[in-house]
């Protein structure tokens, strides 16, 4: 018998570790409830949620195929080794496998389980599924991991050229087993259930991903690099929450892209060239997340950021986080993430910039509310967003680009059409006015819209000096490594 453990691989085509399972022999899959583990991840109830109907859908895939989907609870992952152990012991399993992941976390959750099993007998095999190359795979010409996405990105291209990667074949049904599945939960303790629109706004399952990779492709690929910076416009894939929940492979996805393309990565469709590209900066964070453990521990990549002189302002943050700061922009991205699960990638960046750099508060707040919110969250893609935002990360922008969030609402927002689906109390705004946070203008005077609360000028020279005077201050000593 073999052992499938699911996790960020909830689907049944071209899942690496299943497909392998199934090769060898009759097969189970089993999924863990880890609530106080995914508590402590600042895992989002919209995530949770998201999980379980996607698990849901895979459950009956799987039923097709024979394969029953078993459900055990192993509230943090130390439990894991044992619970997974009983299971192999109880239908005499022979190996384990598993689609690799990459926080330190994970790595040593997959470790603690490889040393168990193995000392009962039991083969582990763990495989490369959700990236498209293995992390320690590209690297430079001195053996280190890429620090600058341009390089690391010319080398997956070289890769790349070489050989794209397979799709795994599709699965047949196996001989029955004498394996009831069991119910998938609804709702795991201390995550509240999502309104019923988040459900519509994602559908779970495979044919959702792909209907929705297809749509991209067929109406909004063209116009991509030119339309993914309107946050008005559907002009992106939305496949994200579909892509860290492992629901549709970062295969499926690139070599539909190339298919779309003529096999080009670099010329042809330019719309699919920089959609190509996101698939690529996926795969960056994930490898420094790999390389250097650090990030996973919440510290800056740029270890001399550590010195930053961070605010204390908890009106402030939460002001950030409710979407009252009185900047239209940032507000409406805000009550865009806290109503769907999910902000505009353009958007991500306005307001992390305007929390760390305006307001000078730590970028790991806002990494962590993110975290809290997002039915897309994924440690390595948030963590490297946050530290480019705040020029503490690899390849981050440089601390003096500070984005002006009127400037960024009138560039990206002209109409204020995603001003005003938001901010319902601005709908009556002209868009001249509705992107100014100028407090004695008529349209702030005449409704409850707050006043800003930091001054853009001021607090982007403020932010300016911390980092110039870096140099000057003591560096803290990472105790990590």
């Amino acid at each position: 018998m073999q052992l499938i453990w699911l996790r960020s691989d909830l689907r049944v085509d071209d899942n690496t570790a299943l497909s392998a399972a199934c090769e060898q022999g009759p097969t189970l899959a089993v999924w863990l409830v880890s609530a106080q583990q995914w508590r402590s991840h600042d895992d989002a109830p919209c995530k949770v949620d998201f999980w379980l109907r996607n698990l849901a859908a895979l459950s009956e895939r799987l039923a097709t195929l024979n394969i029953p989907l078993l459900v055990r609870e192993a509230d943090t992952w130390d439990q894991a080794p044992d619970v997974l152990l009983q299971i192999c012991r109880e239908h005499q399993v022979q190996a384990l496998h598993l689609n690799e992941e990459y926080g330190i976390n994970e790595s040593r959750r997959d470790q603690a389980v490889s040393e168990s099993l193995s000392q009962a007998g039991i083969a582990v095999h763990r495989h490369l599924d959700q990236l498209l190359f293995r992390p320690g795979s590209i690297l430079t010409r001195s053996g280190g991991y890429f620090q600058v996405f341009s390089q690391f990105r010319k080398a997956c291209y070289e890769r790349l050229h070489l050989g794209l990667p397979g799709l795994r074949p599709l699965l047949t049904p196996q001989t029955p087993l004498a394996v009831a599945s069991d119910a998938i939960p609804t709702q795991v303790p201390g995550f509240a259930v999502p309104p019923a629109s988040l459900s519509d706004l994602w559908p779970a399952g495979e044919t959702e991903a792909h209907d929705r990779l297809q749509r991209f492709i067929d109406e909004a690929v063209d116009d991509y690099q030119l339309q993914r910076d309107f946050p008005a416009v559907a002009g992106t894939s939305q496949l994200s929450p579909y892509l860290a929940a492992g629901v549709i492979s970062p295969r499926q996805c690139l070599l539909r892209a190339l298919g779309h393309n003529h096999g080009e990565f670099d010329s042809g469709n330019s719309g699919l060239v920089t959609w190509i590209n996101e698939l690529i900066w996926r795969e960056f964070y994930k490898h420094i997340l790999n390389g250097y453990p650090r990030v996973s521990r919440h510290r800056a990549f740029r270890q001399e950021t550590e010195a930053l002189p961070w605010r204390h302002a908890p009106d402030e943050l939460k002001a950030w986080q409710e979407g009252r700061t009185g900047i239209p922009i940032i507000d409406a991205a805000m009550r865009q993430l806290l109503a769907t699960g999910w902000m505009h990638n353009r958007l991500r960046m306005i307001v992390a910039m305007f929390l760390t750099k305006n307001l000078l508060i730590d970028w790991r707040e806002g990494e962590r509310f993110f975290m809290r919110h997002l039915i897309d969250g994924d440690l390595a893609a948030n963590n490297g967003g946050w530290q480019w935002s705040a020029s503490t990360g690899t390849d981050a922008v440089p601390y003096f680009r500070i984005f002006n969030p009127v400037s960024q609402s009138r560039r990206f927002d002209s109409q204020g059409w995603f001003i005003k689906r938001w901010l319902p109390e601005l709908a009556a705004s002209d868009e001249k006015n509705i992107h100014s946070p100028m407090p004695l203008a008529p349209l702030f005077a005449t409704n409850d819209y707050p006043q800003p609360i930091v001054d853009l000028g001021s607090s982007r020279q403020r932010a300016l000096n911390a980092f110039k005077n870096l140099s000057t201050r003591q560096v803290e000593e990472s105790p990590f490594e």
